[in-house]
Formats: C-alpha cells, sequence, structure tokens
C-alpha cells in the first residue's frame, strides 16, 4: 500500500452443493491463503456459502438458517486478520430472499450488498427464488448476528490508512446490464470493483466475459476483482470451470483459467495510476455520482510485494507480433503527418540532416513513406551529411550507403572551415572543446539544413527523439530547430525497434546499413574523435536510456514521485542496475528535466504517436521556471534510506 499497489485475490474454493459446513471450511482455506500472501481483498464466488445451483433448496429455512450461522462463524473467523473479505450467500429479510454479498474484516460483517439484475433466461431462471436489491424498501441497517448491519446496493467500503482503496460491489448479472451498478458505484468513488459470480461456461463466452471486464475496468478507470464459481456446482443443466479474472484499466494482470488447477489467482492492483488517471480524465464527470453510504475499515499499512509484470520497457511492447504492429503504426502516424504537412506547404524539398546514427535513420525512413505516399519521387527528399570534427568514417558512409539504397538525393557539406571561422569570429580556441564548442558545429549545421530548404524551396525535418527532449539532449536553435520534427514523441528506447521492423521491409543492402546503425553506439559526434573511432558516447555522459525512458513514463504517465519511480525500477530493473545507479540517474534525468524545460516550451509542430508527450501545444504545459527542489529533497531522503 506504501507505493499505491495493493494485494488482490479471487478464488474459486471447493464447494458442496447445501453443505455449508464444507463451504465454510473452504472458505476459511482460500481466506488463509490469501492471508498469507498479504492480501489486502479476497473475492469468493456468488452463493458460495450455499452453492448457486441449489435450485428450490432455496426455499428451505434449513439452508437459509445455515448459510447465516455459516455467515457468522466465517466473521469471527477474521477477527484480528487484515484482508477483506467478499462471499456470496442467500439471505431472508422482510419475506423476500436476496442473492448476496457479505463483506467481512476483522471480526466484523461490515455489510452486506445484494444482487440487483436477476437474470431470468435462458438456464438462469434467479426470480424463480431471489427478489432484485433495486426493489428493497426495508431500513439501511438490518439486524443480524447481533449487529445492525449497512444493507442495500449504495454501500462504498472505504480503507481508512489508504484513501484510494475504495470498494464497490456487484454481483454476477450486473456486469452484464445495460447500465451496471458500477457505474454508479465508480462515479460515487469506488476504485475497485469485486464481482462475485456464478457464470456458467459456454463456447466462446470465457472470451466475452475478459472482453466485458476489460471494457468495464477501462470504462470506469478501475481495478476490477471477478470470482467464479467453480467445477464443483451442479452439472445437471450447465457446466461451471472457476474462470477468474483480475483487471486494471483495460489491461488484464491475472487469470485463472476455465477449469485451471489452482483455486486462488492474485496480484496488485496500482491504485495510484487509478486515481491519477481519473484526475487528468475530464471525461469521467463524477458530477452525477449517485449518493452512497461509506462505510470505514481499517487495514496495517504494509509495503506490497509485487509479482505482476512491470515492464522495464514500457514504450516497448513485449510481444514480437504486437511490436511489428506497433512499429507500422507509428511509421504510418508519422509518415501521415508529414505526407499532409509537405501537401499544405507544396514544397518542392523535404531536407534532413543525416548522420549515420539512429534518429536521422528513423526520419529518412519516415520521409521516403511520406513521398512515395505522395506519389512523388524520392530524389525529392534531400539528405545531408554534414561532416566535422568528430564525424567518424563509419556512420557518415553508413548515411552514404543508406541514402543510395533508399534513391533519395544525397549532399556532403563539410562544416569544419565554416566552424573555424565562427570559432574565430566569437574568439573561441580550437583547442577548448567545450560546449561551445560542441554548440557551434550543432548551430552550424541547422543553419546550413534551413538555408538548403530556403535554396530549394523545402522544408527541414527534425530528427530530436522524445527521449532527447525530456533531457533536453539538444543544442537550442541547433538541432532543437525545424520545420516538422517526425520523432518529437517517439522515445529513443522504440526508435530502435521500429528500424529494426524496417530492416525486414527493404532490400538486403539497405538491411545490411540499418543492421550496422544499429550496432553503432549513440553519439552526436561533436568531439574529435579518437583513432577514428567515437569518442563521445551520449549514454555514458546522460545515463542509459532505457533508464530515462522509464523515469519519463511513470513521471508523466501517472505522476509518480521519486520514491515510487525508485520503487518500480528496482523490481523492473533486478539483476540489471543496483538501487544506488538507479538513484544516481533519477537524480541526472529530474535535473535535467526540470533545467531545459525552455527547449520544449518553443518546439517546432510534430505529430502525436503516443499517450506520452511533451508538446507544449498538447500533453504538456510546464512553466520553464519552475523548481526541482521537492524532487531533489525527495532524493536527498532516499539516499539516506
Amino acid at each position: 500500500m506504501k507505493y499505491g499497489f495493493i494485494k488482490v485475490a479471487a478464488a474459486s474454493p471447493a464447494l458442496r452443493l447445501g453443505d455449508t459446513a464444507y463451504n465454510l471450511e473452504s472458505a476459511k482455506a482460500s481466506f488463509d491463503a490469501a492471508e498469507h500472501l498479504g492480501a489486502n481483498l479476497l473475492v469468493l464466488p456468488e452463493l458460495h456459502l450455499t452453492g448457486y445451483t441449489c435450485g428450490d433448496l432455496f426455499y428451505s429455512d434449513l439452508l437459509l438458517d445455515g448459510a447465516l450461522e455459516t455467515l457468522g462463524a466465517l466473521r469471527d473467523y477474521t477477527a484480528g486478520k487484515r484482508c477483506l473479505l467478499v462471499v456470496g450467500l442467500p439471505l431472508r429479510l422482510g419475506g423476500k430472499l436476496y442473492n448476496c454479498a457479505a463483506v467481512l474484516q476483522s471480526g466484523e460483517v461490515l455489510g452486506l450488498v445484494p444482487k440487483t439484475v436477476l437474470p431470468n433466461y435462458g438456464e438462469f431462471y434467479e426470480k424463480r427464488q431471489f427478489t432484485s436489491g433495486a426493489d428493497y424498501r426495508g431500513p439501511a441497517e438490518i439486524p443480524l448476528l447481533g449487529q445492525e448491519i449497512p444493507f442495500g446496493r449504495d454501500l462504498l467500503f472505504c480503507c481508512r490508512e489508504m484513501a484510494d482503496f475504495v470498494l464497490g460491489v456487484e454481483i454476477c448479472e450486473d456486469l452484464w446490464a445495460p447500465v451496471t451498478p458500477s457505474t454508479g458505484l465508480c462515479l460515487a468513488g469506488a476504485t475497485v470493483i469485486a464481482n462475485l459470480s456464478a457464470s456458467n461456461e459456454l463456447i466462446g463466452k470465457g472470451d466475452y466475459r475478459k472482453l466485458l471486464i476489460s471494457s468495464t475496468s477501462a470504462r470506469l478507470l478501475c481495478g476490477y476483482v471477478y470470482a467464479n464459481a467453480g467445477c464443483d456446482e451442479s452439472t445437471q443443466d450447465m457446466v461451471f470451470s472457476g474462470h477468474s479474472l483480475i483487471y486494471e484499466n483495460g489491461q488484464k494482470l491475472a487469470e485463472r483459467p476455465p477449469f485451471g488447477k489452482e483455486s486462488l489467482v492474485s496480484t496488485e492492483i496500482d491504485l495510484f495510476r487509478l486515481r491519477n488517471e481519473r484526475h487528468r480524465n475530464t471525461s469521467f464527470d463524477q458530477s452525477g455520482a449517485p449518493q452512497c453510504r461509506r462505510i470505514a475499515f481499517s487495514q496495517q499499512c504494509l509495503v506490497t510485494a509485487l509479482s505482476r509484470s512491470i515492464t522495464a520497457h514500457p514504450f516497448v511492447p513485449a510481444d514480437e507480433g504486437t511490436l511489428a504492429g506497433r512499429a507500422e503504426e507509428i511509421l504510418s502516424l508519422q509518415a501521415s503527418g508529414l505526407r499532409r504537412r509537405i501537401e499544405h506547404t507544396g514544397c518542392r524539398k523535404a531536407v534532413v540532416g543525416i548522420s549515420g546514427g539512429l534518429d536521422s535513420t528513423l526520419a529518412l525512413l519516415v520521409m521516403v513513406r511520406a513521398m512515395d505516399a505522395l506519389g512523388r519521387p524520392r530524389k525529392d527528399i534531400l539528405a545531408v551529411t554534414m561532416p566535422c570534427f568528430g564525424t567518424t568514417r563509419r556512420t557518415r558512409s553508413n548515411a552514404e550507403k543508406l541514402c543510395e539504397e533508399l534513391g533519395v538525393d544525397f549532399m556532403t557539406v563539410d562544416i569544419s572551415a565554416a566552424v573555424r571561422q565562427h570559432f574565430a569570429d566569437i574568439g573561441h580556441s580550437e583547442d577548448c572543446t567545450d560546449v561551445t564548442y560542441e554548440n557551434c558545429q550543432a548551430r552550424e549545421r541547422t543553419q546550413v539544413l534551413m538555408d538548403l530548404a530556403n535554396r530549394f524551396g523545402g522544408i527541414v525535418v527534425g530528427t530530436g527523439d522524445l527521449s532527447e527532449l525530456a533531457l533536453g539532449w539538444a543544442t537550442y536553435n541547433g538541432d532543437h530547430m525545424s520545420m516538422y520534427g517526425v520523432n518529437c514523441s517517439v522515445p529513443k528506447t522504440l526508435v530502435r525497434y521500429i528500424i529494426g521492423y524496417e530492416m525486414g521491409h527493404c532490400g538486403p543492402a539497405a538491411a545490411a546499413v540499418l543492421k550496422d546503425i544499429l550496432d553503432t553506439p549513440v553519439s552526436p559526434e561533436l568531439l574529435p574523435a579518437e583513432n577514428g573511432e567515437i569518442a563521445q558516447k551520449t549514454e555514458d555522459i546522460v545515463g542509459p536510456y532505457e533508464l530515462h525512458d522509464f523515469f519519463l513514463y511513470h513521471m508523466l504517465r501517472s505522476g509518480a514521485a521519486p520514491a515510487r519511480i525508485l520503487h518500480l525500477a528496482c523490481y523492473s530493473f533486478r539483476g540489471t542496475y543496483d538501487r544506488s545507479t538507479i538513484l544516481y540517474w533519477l537524480r541526472v534525468f529530474l535535473r535535467r528535466f526540470f533545467a531545459q524545460q525552455f527547449k520544449r516550451s518553443c518546439l517546432p509542430d510534430g505529430p502525436k504517436v503516443g499517450t506520452v508527450t511533451l508538446s507544449p501545444r498538447g500533453d504538456w504545459r510546464m512553466p520553464s521556471d519552475a523548481s526541482a527542489r521537492l524532487w531533489m529533497e525527495e532524493l536527498d531522503r532516499l539516499e539516506k534510506e
């Protein structure tokens, strides 16, 4: 809970129809397993204390009294324990029978939630025995088991120690309704929905079940814990599989597959992320939220041990097939944006500086796609290489070969003499290889590109990527500037994969060049080469891009503070970077991110391709004078731990 995570579990325990004593023991066993895992929440299936398929046995006083007695015993069993337990049972009240979910914790029944939507079609006939909770007109609290227990569909269960942990409950068919109870509960503040279900298995139903839960959790920006009845239910007319699921904002976190061997499935829900999503999403309008009663409970605040997947490369899909589709989609978005800009301006040439590095290579590949889409010759692309003091034979050769293989117009402009003249003009010694030495070269290259664009009636296509923008790793009014920046929302970790994808869609000679470009260290090549080799490696200076992309994603996507970012990074990069290394580069990232905002405040236009971008006109509005003091103070505290 300390970093925003709670551990949740769904179980399909062993069951004997009508045997409440047996079902009590199986519920206890699942509860013990959840407690052992450190779970904050355990959800059991619909009507577990009796079984769902009891039919007209639900008219039996003996069965109903046994269920109530079992509820009292299960309540007492939770005394002194931390986990919140949600279990299903039939409850007779005011002469009617309700299909209920009981919420138990630490020796108390916190509340009882009746099912709203009763299926009475096909193989279901619940209205024969049960009454909908929507028809209940009795008191808001009922005397039961020596308690006054809140009863109704309007209950929210709220953790005192973690304000973001707010539980709402719905039961099986409630999820299938056009207007679900969970909609109102989430608008009223629920961040997690528990669903106690007895959903039988049919051909294709499992996929539909996942689609329904995925879309519900995405639409409501919530966590969803779905516990389904298992194989011990009656097979007289139906078969139950125990297919249980846990989702978060549309993403499947855990699944007990149909007919799975393990009875319990668990994972962690990120409440911090959900809160941030609701904060930023103005479509999640809570003004029409229904009035709900809030039932408080307490849980000791602990660090939740993580078991879910938190990828070290959040911008890069782990699945190869998904990655290929993502690369194609990004290239299409980039090329479409550039195509439209070329059409609008009516330019005769698209000009790009080509260095033999990753970013300029990706920009060139995008330009080729755009020109092909326009039906224009690739010679309408002018690729310019501008060697100077740090240019190596390898990168220069790769640039030339790639342009030749792609069939674009190519030009070499050696800027060494121009830069030396500029050094003389401003009184700077060529022996002083400081930031002035580097930036003079970068700005001269941009001047050459801009003037060539003027000469040929063209536009300059920028090559800088999202990771460089985050770090401010660009020369202001140098490579920082262009007329359209096609890579502006593509992070460095993804650039590599997109180029790798394109290797499979070009001829063998071009693919060989792209392979060598991928193998070349990332460098601006602004310092003199050493024995013909690159002397200036970017990641030796600013740190590993995979770390910076991780920091960027979690800081911008969910507003994470340094402590949470560090916690997640240590988990995701375990075995690759130790805590002190991650902390060191996190400090570098934050220092540069705050100090370099002025460069992002005046970025050229460029296409948005992902959810994390830094455009001052779209996704990121930050004052250039913002102080990093709070972030740095938290880093200081983390270094002392």
